[in-house]
């Protein structure tokens, strides 16, 4: 039994080999045969290329083609469409459609989330931390803010003058720039938008850039986006200076080294002013050197209200909150901001700034019947600097100084210092960790304890901050 079975597996063996040879030879055959026809076809649009070639290149120059009475027709046709053709890649969208989706490519959507986890070793009433502007919560994880960023800027070069930016806010940042009823009569209304304007250069000598709308103040050297800045938390100043303006602004570019600028606003973190007095700022950016740029600021305000909210207008409808009273007579001093800032970038890896401040307010320009016109004023400055360790390592440190005579910005006349320093692990491109000691002591008791009532000199947290953006605006925002 076994050898006819070992003689059919042969046999069956021997004609699969057989049926693959002829399979092979077969193919090869076939794919030779191809190959030439192939070459012949390449050889025929060779000669129909060299063929149609003078009429091609006469038709574009505008001159008078050539005869070809003995090019084949669809060839013919071919050179007309080639001829009629731009050069360069052709394209699928019609001239509209190209307009929109160049429109788009110039606007960038950029989006960033700022959180934090931050512990006061005061373990204070309430876990929150006096003094600071973003970071104001203790032992608690907290969404500082997520914002989002739309923007077509001007672009003289590419054939647009004008532009705009939108920058929507959420999250507990957003109390700390809007939401005081003291400047702004109704602050839910502009809670969170940020900045909102519009930008137009007029055709003046090397340009001049108009702006008309809301926009973060330049106002000190800080910002407010997190991944901007050289720390997690915000300097005293940071806090004390305006956020916002409403208005319109100015700036024109003098030379490379020299930028004016001249703003008229209805008034400190004020949409909507609160009294009739327009503000104005008078200033200039300077790079007198490679690698320094200097900012100068003088800000002429009046913040003091001329009405108060009432509740009975009478029977005229108005918006909800357009409804006050006179403030007769209504005190009419003035506000003096001198800012000043400098950075200068030292070597590739050491960045250095510095900021100096002076600013006075009087109730009255002159003393009133039991009023006294004499003023208080803030001054004091801030220094800075950065060492990047490698492209994902940085160091930086803060030391700062206010000194708060007449209580503008704490309510108590005192002398406020800080220092602070602040590790960065870049994780990714748009994710940075920052790790932050700080440091508040005061001359006076200012700080929360754990205590109700008692308060300390000073305040000591440690921070973690979380920071990730994306989208393609480059640089700062």
């Amino acid at each position: 039994m076994r050898w006819p079975v070992v003689l059919l597996a042969g046999f069956w063996i021997f004609s699969a080999v057989a049926l693959a040879q002829e399979a092979t030879e077969k193919s090869t055959q076939d794919l030779n045969s191809r190959v030439r026809q192939l070459e012949a076809e390449v050889a025929e649009l060779k000669q129909i290329v060299n063929q149609l070639r003078p009429y091609v290149e006469a038709s574009r120059a505008g001159n008078s083609p050539p005869h070809l009475d003995d090019v084949p027709a669809p060839a013919v046709a071919m050179a007309a469409n080639a001829a009629a053709a731009p050069v360069g890649p052709q394209t699928l969208v019609n001239a509209e459609d190209r307009k929109s989706l160049d429109f788009v490519h110039d606007t960038t959507l950029n989006l960033e989330l700022d959180a934090y986890y931050d512990y006061n070793f005061n373990n204070p009433v309430g876990r929150v931390n006096l003094l600071r502007a973003y970071d104001v919560l203790s032992n608690e994880f907290s969404l500082n803010q997520a914002d989002v960023v739309l923007e077509h800027a001007a672009d003289v070069a590419a054939g647009h003058r004008w532009g705009a930016r939108l920058d929507l806010q959420f999250g507990q940042a957003t109390n700390t720039l809007q939401g005081n009823p003291a400047n702004e009569p109704r602050p839910e209304i502009y809670q969170n938008i940020f900045q909102a304007y519009g930008t137009y250069v007029v055709p003046i000598g090397s340009g001049l850039n108009v702006d008309f709308g809301k926009w973060g103040s330049s106002l000190g050297i800080e910002g407010n986006y997190t991944k901007d800045q050289m720390n997690y938390s915000r300097a005293f100043w940071f806090d004390f200076l305006p956020f916002y303006h409403m208005g319109a602004r100015v700036s024109y570019p003098v030379n490379s080294r020299l930028t004016l600028n001249y703003w008229i606003v209805n008034g400190t973190n004020q949409v909507e002013a609160t009294n009739g007095f327009k503000d104005e700022l008078f200033g200039f950016t300077a790079k007198p050197g490679k690698g320094v740029s200097w900012t100068f600021n003088y800000y002429l305000g009046q913040e003091h209200p001329d009405r108060a909210p009432a509740t009975n207008c009478g029977p005229i409808p108005v918006q909800p909150g357009l409804c006050f009273v006179a403030i007769n007579p209504a005190p009419n001093g003035k506000t003096h901001i001198f800012d000043s800032y400098a950075t200068w970038q030292a070597a590739k890896k050491l960045t250095v700034a510095i900021e100096g401040d002076y600013f006075i307010q009087r109730l009255w320009e002159t003393a009133a019947p039991g009023e006294s016109s004499a003023p208080s004023h803030v001054d004091g400055g801030a220094a800075y600097i950065q060492y990047q360790l490698t492209s994902k390592l940085a160091l930086a440190t803060r030391a700062e100084y206010m000194s708060d005579r007449g209580g503008l910005y704490s309510g108590l006349t005192q002398a406020l210092k800080e220092n602070t320093a602040t590790f960065d692990y870049k994780v990714a491109d748009g994710l940075l960790m920052r790790y932050e000691w700080r440091r508040d002591f005061s001359n006076q008791p200012s700080f929360l304890s754990d205590v109700q009532g008692v308060l300390r000199k000073d305040q000591n947290t440690a921070t973690l901050g979380l920071v990730w953006w994306w989208g393609r605006k480059e640089g700062a925002w």
